[in-house]
């Protein structure tokens, strides 16, 4: 008979809550719920990280290419400035190295030819300069003596030349005319007189001869002679030119030879300083005293990280880091923040660090760093996370470098306000709401919502102390939880607000932030109130 009677409640109840349509839900036997109380509510961010030391030096592969390990420090032991870390594999550079000092000694020897060769060129190119400038001007000064020497003194010569044979002639002639009468008077022979009258042939032939000289001297000699300097003039003055523009060629070419002979020189001596570099890289040495971490020991468990530590005849890709060498003893926290949580995190906050290999210690800190630009994280490229560092404050717990780690970075904490479990809110669009317990069913109300710590989050209005909220309110396609959207887990034990409910408590145990949140389409945690 109870039965019945129950079971036609419940059938009131649901065709209440048809007819009242989703304002109120039927309380199931299996719903958890919180009752709401006003207390003291610590607003933080907890993210997981990595101890990492505070200041450490990177020693790297910095050979250029690929090189394989011939000798590798053991990684834990604390070594001093100067000490041997790695040694590569040198054979192939010292083969180059070889190779490159013939290279560089041909080079030389090139450039020192050229360099002699442009300094030959040099004063060649002056010499010829010089003796066709001589050409020229001795040309010129060969046509000015013609002109106001030899001429003048050819033509004043035969001019004299024709003088002498008149006169001459005209002795001649009056000898002639003296040995006519005598001839005629008896006193000289006929031979004689014949003798003299050839005499004046001989002398008009002379005066003749001499006139013609004197018209080709004018009319053709002293023409072909003046064209012929004239034209030694004109062709030296030529030469010159063409000297000085070979001349300038040759240099030209000899300075451009000398210079890339040069060039050579230069490239062979940078090819052989950097494979003197590379073979000096070969062996790397520590830049300060501190203990060895292989970076595959760092890198362990990231992905694309090879599992196995660091061994001799291993290779390794040039710039490959290779050691840590932590210099000092201070260690900092590396965490990612959600691109949610930018606006609550500054430089200077405080923050609580628990790691896990030490669980009972707490450790504190300072944001000390905070990167502009997320991480790249290919798995989820929808989620930004921004890597912060968190300086640990000195301690006297020697931390390892890579141990687990969560911290804490405290934000605020509310004084005497309405909190509730962050799965107790439902958010649609702006707007969010939570279920209030009513009797046999479940009312779902509007409220406004303050800050959260991912577990536990601020009432502002809409529900007043002492009133049940559900722990697993029903969500639609439209809705969501606060702070889904940030990937945030329920589970976090240094977000426990004051004063917050024991797990003693009935109808409060499963409303800690231990608890994880339940999912739309699965079973909520019993109900300790019934």
């Amino acid at each position: 008979m109870k039965k019945i009677i129950a079971a036609i409640i419940v059938i009131l109840v649901i065709a209440y809550s048809v007819i009242q349509g989703t304002k109120a839900t039927v309380v199931g036997p299996d719903i958890a719920t919180y009752t709401a109380k006003i207390g003291d509510l610590d607003i933080s961010i907890v993210e997981t990280g990595t101890i990492k030391p505070r200041s450490q030096v990177v020693i790297k592969n910095e050979l250029d290419s690929s090189a394989t390990i011939t000798y590798l420090v053991e990684e834990g032991i604390v070594v001093n400035k100067g000490d041997l870390l790695v040694a590569f594999d040198a054979s192939s550079l010292e083969d180059s190295k070889i190779n490159q000092e013939i290279q560089l000694q041909n080079a030389e020897a090139s450039f020192v030819s050229a360099s002699e060769n442009m300094a030959v060129s040099e004063n060649q190119a002056q010499s010829d300069i010089e003796q066709a400038q001589l050409n020229y001007e001795f040309a010129q000064l060969d046509l000015e003596k013609y002109i106001s020497g030899e001429y003048p003194n050819e033509l004043t010569e035969i001019q004299q030349n024709i003088d002498l044979a008149e006169e001459e002639l005209e002795r001649a002639k009056y000898e002639l005319g003296h040995s006519s009468k005598l001839y005629e008077e008896k006193y000289i022979s006929e031979t004689e007189f014949k003798a003299d009258e050839l005499a004046v042939k001989q002398k008009e032939k002379s005066v003749l001869i001499a006139r013609n000289n004197q018209k080709l001297l004018i009319d053709y000699s002293h023409k072909r002679k003046l064209a012929e300097l004239e034209s030694k003039v004109r062709q030296t003055e030529m030469a010159l030119e063409r000297t000085k523009r070979k001349a300038k060629a040759d240099i030209t070419q000899a300075k451009a030879n000398l210079k890339a002979k040069e060039a050579e020189y230069k490239r062979q001596q940078d090819m052989y300083t950097r494979i003197t570099d590379q073979l000096s890289k070969t062996k790397l040495y520590a830049p300060a005293d501190g203990m060895v971490i292989y970076q595959t020991s760092m890198n362990r468990g990231r992905w694309g990280s090879q599992e196995n530590p660091m061994q001799v005849g291993q290779t390794v890709r040039g710039r490959e880091d290779i050691i840590y060498l932590p210099t000092a003893q201070t260690t900092k926290a590396e965490i990612k923040i959600h691109e949610s949580s930018l606006k609550k995190i500054q430089l200077g906050q405080k923050a609580v660090v628990k790691i896990d290999a030490l669980p009972d210690v707490i450790f504190t800190g300072t944001i000390a760093k905070l990167s502009p630009l997320p991480d790249n994280n290919w798995m989820n490229p929808d989620v930004n996370k921004y890597p912060c560092e968190v300086f640990i404050d000195d301690n006297e717990y020697e931390l390892k470098n890579g141990m687990n780690c969560r911290c804490e970075i405290q934000i605020d904490t509310l004084k005497n306000v309405i909190y509730v479990p962050l799965q107790a809110v439902v958010q649609i669009g702006d707007e969010h709401f939570v279920e209030v317990k009513k009797l046999n069913s479940f009312e779902r109300r509007k409220v406004v919502i303050g800050q959260d710590n991912n577990n536990w989050i601020h009432i502002v209005e809409g529900i007043n102390e002492g009133e049940q909220v559900s722990l697993s309110p029903q969500l639609k396609d439209t809705e969501k939880r606060p702070g889904a959207d940030r990937g945030v887990k329920a589970e976090n034990e240094l977000s426990k607000p004051q004063g917050q409910p024991s797990g003693s408590e009935k109808g409060q145990g499963r409303g800690e932030g231990t608890r994880p949140r339940p999912q739309q389409g699965q079973a909520a945690p019993a109900n300790t109130n019934k």
